[in-house]
C-alpha cells in the first residue's frame, strides 16, 4: 500500500502538467485549426480576402486546390486555398 502512494505522490505534477498543457495548448490549437478549415471550405466566388502575405483581393474563381484573386484591374493572381488568411467583412472595411 505504501509503494501505491510514493507512486501517485511522485506522478502528480507530472498529471497536473497534463492536464495545464491540454488546456493551455492542444485543445486551443485544435479550435483554431477547426475554424481555419471551416473559413477555407467556405470560400465564395466574389469574396474580398486578405493573402497571407498581406495581398488583398477579390476572388474570380475557385476550385478545391487554388483560387483566382482579382487584385487590380485586369490583374488576377493565382493562390493556394491555403494561403488565404482572412476574409474581409463589410464592418472591417467600415473601421479602415
Amino acid at each position: 500500500m505504501g509503494d501505491i502512494q510514493q507512486i501517485l505522490q511522485a506522478s502528480w505534477p507530472i498529471l497536473l502538467m497534463v492536464v495545464i498543457f491540454y488546456f493551455l495548448l492542444w485543445r486551443p490549437q485544435k479550435k483554431q485549426q477547426k475554424e481555419r478549415a471551416n473559413l477555407l471550405s467556405s470560400l465564395k466566388k466574389g469574396q474580398k480576402i486578405v493573402t497571407i502575405g498581406g495581398i488583398y483581393g477579390e476572388i474570380v474563381e475557385l476550385d478545391d486546390e487554388k483560387i483566382k484573386v482579382q487584385v487590380a484591374d485586369k490583374v488576377e493572381m493565382t493562390f493556394s486555398r491555403s494561403a488565404v488568411a482572412s476574409v474581409v467583412s463589410k464592418k472591417n472595411k467600415e473601421a479602415n
